[in-house]
């Protein structure tokens, strides 16, 4: 586990903020020194390099200054969390993996990033 784990998503999100809130309560309880960013703080968006619009597309972990995005950011996230490590080895097996990461980028992510368009196009 990393002393420098950050995590930056989308907290106007009703789906991404529940779960990287659960994320957040998990690596509390376990003392985790976890960051969580919302990409609406333009100071830490800054730090992240990143544009608003592409934080919004998928989550991001960085880690021992490497940044992933998509499902290997949730990975690396999952692999830092007891309760979770389970759902990291889950995603590395062989068929899954790549599978899994087809559905993210090609569906859940794309999904997700249209919603909250809409919200923004809504004020909301």
């Amino acid at each position: 586990m990393s002393d420098d784990t950050r995590v930056l998503y989308n907290a106007s999100c009703p789906v991404c903020s529940r779960e990287v809130d659960h994320y957040a309560r998990l690596s509390k309880q376990a003392a985790l020194p976890i960051a969580y960013d919302d990409l609406s703080d333009t100071d830490r968006l800054a730090d992240w390099g990143i544009s608003a619009e592409d934080a919004a597309k998928r989550l991001h972990v960085r880690q021992d200054g490497q940044t992933y995005a998509g499902l290997p950011a949730f990975i690396v996230l999952w692999r830092d969390i007891p309760q979770t490590r389970w759902l990291a080895r889950l995603f590395l097996l062989p068929g899954v993996h790549g599978a899994a990461c087809w559905l993210y980028d090609r569906v859940l992510a794309p999904l997700l990033y249209r919603m909250h368009l809409r919200r923004q196009a809504r004020g909301g």
